[in-house]
């Protein structure tokens, strides 16, 4: 998928926590209210990373590159009011795709909605939406309904809010926080509440980038998680171009086309919980596969050895960090957190060079020689 047009940059470059105020400010809009400011002990303004876009915009600028194409898995921070049921954090994963550099038109944005599409499949999250839009759809309404330009991206932010809010209260906002005319606002209006066969193209986004957004923005709603009740929590990806901005960092002002996705991981963690909750599922909390156990006393090395064994052949493996545990709690151990298999070593076993090895699941215990024990773990785990 990834073409060799332009060279990659691993998801782990340096991208600071904690930044100078002015360079986040102004980037995002309404939604820089959320953005935590800090003070240090020595006066200067600091603020806690608010996404990914903007260091990446200002990395691409410092060090003058110009054609490029990257992953990048990290936290982010928002001033926000938690909400756990829907995914809302003040710290959170985000998981960004950008291509950056001058290519010919749509082709970049159409691979980064296939790369959306192709992870959110991958992962069973049930029925899901992706929506792609045009900006300059949306600025040519505001300009139409007689919108300010200079009132563009907060209106275009408010109007995101649909997703949560009844009409009425957006208008509200519009009209009671922007400063915009009750007239121009149900003119608005008139065009974000068609839908479907009631229009061409669905003229606004559900999901915008406000203030980095350029001529197309992609948004993917999760809508359904198999056959429960739809699982709100809104968009649980969003993206799209941002022309402009690796400009604002440039000292002479130069361009670099850019677009991009984000997917918040949190929020398909929330999605994935709720379906395995409503399907009566266990969540494993662990990726151990094999529990190393003792049935007596003072066999504490005994296991020690073999679990060494296991680790140098790459299996993940672990045993309960007590001397002397009871076998019915360490058994028990397996079955809490779903681990498969349990390799039981006694002082029989020892003599007789075997291992008892534990289906968890079915209970089924089956003596295996020493030297075949890797041999027969390996083929049990298979999938």
């Amino acid at each position: 998928m990834l073409c060799p047009c332009a060279p990659e940059l691993p998801w782990s470059f340096a991208s600071p926590l904690v930044y100078p105020q002015e360079t986040l400010m102004g980037k995002y809009g309404e939604e820089a209210k959320l953005i935590y400011e800090l003070q240090d002990q020595g006066g200067e303004l600091l603020a806690l990373r608010y996404d990914l876009t903007v260091p990446f915009a200002r990395y691409l600028a410092m060090n003058k590159i110009t054609n490029i194409k990257r992953y990048h898995i990290a936290k982010v921070y928002r001033r926000d009011n938690p909400a756990m049921t829907r995914g809302r954090y003040r710290e959170f994963y985000q998981c960004d795709f950008d291509i950056a550099g001058q290519f010919d038109p749509m082709i970049p944005d159409a691979e980064c909605l296939k790369i959306v599409h192709e992870i959110l499949s991958d992962l069973q999250l049930g029925d899901f939406l992706i929506k792609v839009n045009d900006r300059r759809i949306l600025n040519g309404v505001f300009a139409v309904c007689g919108i300010p330009e200079s009132k563009f991206i907060t209106t275009c932010s408010t109007i995101d809010k649909l997703d949560k809010l009844p009409w009425e209260e957006v208008k509200n906002e519009m009209v009671g926080e922007e400063g915009l005319s009750p007239e121009a606002a149900d003119r608005i209006g008139e065009y974000v509440q068609l839908h479907g066969e009631h229009c061409g193209v669905e003229p606004l986004a559900s999901f915008l980038q406000a203030g980095q957004a350029g001529p197309v923005t992609q948004g993917c709603k999760q809508e359904n998680a198999q056959g429960e009740e739809p699982v709100s929590v809104g968009s649980v990806a969003g993206g799209g171009r941002y022309d402009g901005l690796v400009g604002m960092f440039d000292p002479k002002g130069r361009k670099v086309p850019c677009v991009g996705v984000s997917i918040g991981i949190e929020r398909i963690f929330s999605i994935l919980e709720q379906r395995v909750k409503a399907s009566g599922e266990k969540i494993r909390t662990t990726e151990t596969q094999v529990l190393v156990a003792t049935p007596q006393k003072h066999l504490v090395a005994a296991r020690l050895k073999l679990i060494s064994e296991l680790w140098d052949a790459g299996i993940k493996a672990e045993m309960l960090y007590k001397k002397d545990p009871k076998l019915l709690k360490q058994l028990q151990y397996c079955e809490d957190t779903g681990i498969p298999l349990a390799a039981i070593v006694g002082e029989q076993e020892l003599t007789d060079g075997v291992v008892k090895l534990r289906d968890v699941a079915t209970r089924e215990e089956v003596d295996i020689p020493r030297e075949k024990l890797l041999e027969e773990i390996r083929r049990r785990l298979e999938p």
